[in-house]
């Protein structure tokens, strides 16, 4: 292009403009690392729109004062001619080449931009995290209940097969583990053994037809903690466990099935085993993960 006529008026942006606009978004990045770092730290609501809010405040005041002060400037009015595509593509890309000539602090800021582009995909990456523990799944694993540990009411007291009656729901713990542990507590109900119909490969985790369920709902993470076991069985819905926060409701004598409600998959299920002493002992892990479907909850 050279000798060729410009297109832009010769221009030389402010120095100061410049610093301006690379501290914007040097600003810009600082925050939005800034939303990832409590996001990963705390996922505090306040400090996660404030971090964000000042991203782009800082994002949008180094677009402004780059367009009002970095790049050139000119009021021209515009001839109408003929369509020449191939002519517009290249004075726009003169036009772009013209606009950069002036600026001396190139290099610092396409660094300051990149910076700020990575943190910002970095800040919108983030909250991918909530749609499921894809990093550490062994958490959805882990669970405080083994085979031979012992259920224990809210006394401390071991549970006894014999004093469970068909149509009951009791409230069991792990034996010697936290309570405020979200897999730890459990509901334990009986039914008649001929109701049951339980999913393959568990015909042997209800013995007398006892079963025990997870208290934790997998909607949000609320306490299941209702039990409906209809008398005249002829007119009414078969027994169900039912959320009162809302209302998914689950059946007992199907493996935790969802009924009703906005549970995304079954109520998990403890297998048990009665021991010489009559007493309730677990005899395996948890048919599935303990907690709410998508796993954004840490604590019950």
């Amino acid at each position: 292009m050279h000798g060729a006529p410009r297109l832009l008026p010769r221009w030389r942006p402010s120095r100061l403009a410049e610093l301006v606009v690379a501290w914007a978004l040097l600003l810009a990045a600082a925050g939005a690392a800034g939303f990832v770092a409590v996001y990963v730290y705390g996922a505090d609501t306040q400090w996660l729109g404030l971090a964000l809010g000042l991203a782009f405040a800082f994002l949008a005041a180094a677009s402004i004062v780059a367009a009002k002060h970095l790049v050139p400037q000119e009021r021209k009015e515009e001839e109408r001619e003929s369509l020449d595509h191939e002519k517009d593509d290249l004075d726009i890309a003169v036009y772009v080449q013209e606009a950069g000539e002036g600026i001396t602090r190139k290099r610092l800021l396409k660094r300051a931009g990149g910076v700020a582009g990575l943190a910002f995909v970095g800040a919108i990456v983030a909250p991918l995290a909530s749609c499921g523990a894809f990093l550490d799944v062994e958490e959805l694993r882990a669970t405080a209940w083994r085979r031979g540990l012992r259920l224990v009411d809210e006394a401390g007291r071991p549970l006894l097969a014999r004093e469970l009656e068909i149509g009951s729901m009791t409230p069991a713990f792990a034996e010697g583990v936290d309570r405020e542990q979200l897999d730890s507590s459990l509901i334990v109900v009986r039914l008649d053994p001929t109701d049951l119909r339980l999913p393959e490969r568990r015909e042997g985790w209800a013995p007398d037809g006892i079963l025990a369920y997870s208290k934790i709902c997998t909607h949000a993470g609320c306490a299941v903690s209702m039990f409906r076991y209809p008398l005249y069985s002829a007119h009414v819905p078969g027994p169900a466990l039912v959320c009162p926060c809302h209302y998914s409701t689950f059946d007992p004598a199907r493996g935790g099935k969802v009924l009703f409600g906005p549970a995304g998959r079954p109520l998990p299920q403890l297998p048990l085993a009665i021991d010489d002493q009559g007493e309730l002992r677990a005899a395996g892990r948890f048919s599935g993960p303990v907690g709410p479907s998508w796993w954004g909850v840490q604590e019950g």
